[in-house]
């Protein structure tokens, strides 16, 4: 059973690579961004929860957190884009306390590994790591809460966490594939700074859109909408954000 769920788990991580490489290279808000965009999430939900089945399974044993991160971080980010009008709803309350909850016990664990004996923890990851990541977690969380306090996403806001956050997942799945899985690259290649261009590619990337969405007027000089099915539709109009448009967001 588990060699079936491998199987699935790496077709799901090939089928996650492929589509997000192809989303975050095409136009944004055509029909090839929006196709690709929902096969990378529908991909990187199999990919996070087949990592979560097979990680106490190995050997040693594995923590299951990571692949229900890739899920958390898809799930909101594509709800964000589900989300037409800005407001939060039920599933974000939820998604919200999750990822608290799941960042404080990631940090507590952290700090055990971090005054634990030496020996006891022998395999990575390191309690730097382990901390820097709850951090991150309790970032995402805190995030969530400042959405449903808030009430309301601006344009800027709204496009800002969903990118954030699929670049995000993204980085993940590279991450794990080029460097996780250094060992299936021929030895010519299997050099680790090469791997390391794809692994962190997803997160120049986001630098890129980010510093495009919040340092410069291009959100404006489009009318964005998110359609029902997790699409980010971009119409060039030159126009601004129109908030009477159905299906527009603004504030």
């Amino acid at each position: 059973m588990m060699v079936g769920i491998t199987w699935i788990h790496v077709a799901g991580g090939m089928a996650a690579l492929a589509s997000g490489a192809v989303a975050i290279s095409v136009r944004k808000g055509g029909s090839v961004h929006a196709s690709a965009g929902i096969a990378f999430c529908a991909a990187m939900f199999v990919l996070g929860i087949t990592a979560s089945i097979l990680g106490p399974f190995k050997s040693p044993p594995d923590s299951p957190v990571g692949g229900m991160m890739v899920c958390y971080f898809v799930a909101t980010a594509w709800m964000t884009a589900r989300r037409r009008d800005g407001r939060p709803g039920s599933f974000e309350k939820i998604a919200g306390a999750f990822m608290l909850l799941l960042a404080a016990a990631i940090i507590a664990d952290g700090f055990r590994r971090a005054v634990a004996p030496p020996g006891q923890f022998a395999v990575p990851p390191s309690p730097g790591v382990v901390i820097t990541l709850g951090v991150l977690c309790l970032l995402a969380g805190i995030g969530d809460w400042r959405f449903i306090v808030r009430g309301r996403l601006s344009p800027t806001q709204r496009i800002t966490r969903h990118l954030w956050r699929m670049c995000f997942a993204l980085f993940v799945a590279s991450g794990s594939f080029f460097l996780g899985q250094a060992k299936v690259f021929p030895k010519p290649i299997r050099i680790l700074p090469l791997l390391a261009i794809p692994a962190f590619l997803p997160l120049l990337i986001l630098v890129y859109w980010m510093g495009r969405v919040l340092l410069t007027r291009w959100y404006r000089r489009s009318s964005l909408s998110f359609k029902g099915a997790g699409e980010l539709q971009l119409n060039t109009t030159g126009q601004g954000l129109r908030a009477d448009r159905p299906g527009a967001s603004g504030s």
